[in-house]
């Protein structure tokens, strides 16, 4: 049963994802940008360097704050997914300024901080209701 709610929190995200950012572009006549899925779509080479550190700090963090939670205390879930929503923010907010500062489409850091919302609003309602 879980599997099946997981699955439907997720496809609802994407929907959610996919109808705002449809929205936005029509409000903010937003070109589409084609990008490679599941690649790297780094602006230059400094949000190429920062994002590598950003992740790497991440990983460490995350695989060192799991084990804390899975050997001392299933309580600090939450805290866990406070880490992955600040992860979130930072991931996206570092790729959102370098579309809007060293980018030739800088509209696409509205669609970055859109979707960062959408993503950070459904992990707290998920654990408000409860996992």
């Amino acid at each position: 049963m879980f599997w099946v709610k997981f699955g439907l929190i997720v496809i609802t995200v994407l929907l959610l994802i996919s109808i705002t950012k449809f929205i936005v572009r029509k409000m903010f006549k937003i070109e589409k940008v084609k990008k490679e899925f599941f690649s790297y779509n780094h602006v230059n080479d400094a949000h190429a360097k920062i994002d590598k550190v950003i992740r790497i700090v991440t990983s460490i963090g995350v695989f060192g704050f799991s084990w804390v939670v899975i050997f001392y205390n299933e309580a600090l879930i939450d805290w866990f997914l406070l880490a992955v929503v600040l992860f979130l923010l930072v991931d996206f907010g570092v790729r959102a300024y370098f579309e809007w500062k060293h980018s030739d489409q800088p509209k696409q850091a509205i669609l970055t901080l859109s979707e960062v919302l959408i993503m950070a609003a459904a992990i707290f309602v998920v654990s408000l209701v409860g996992y």
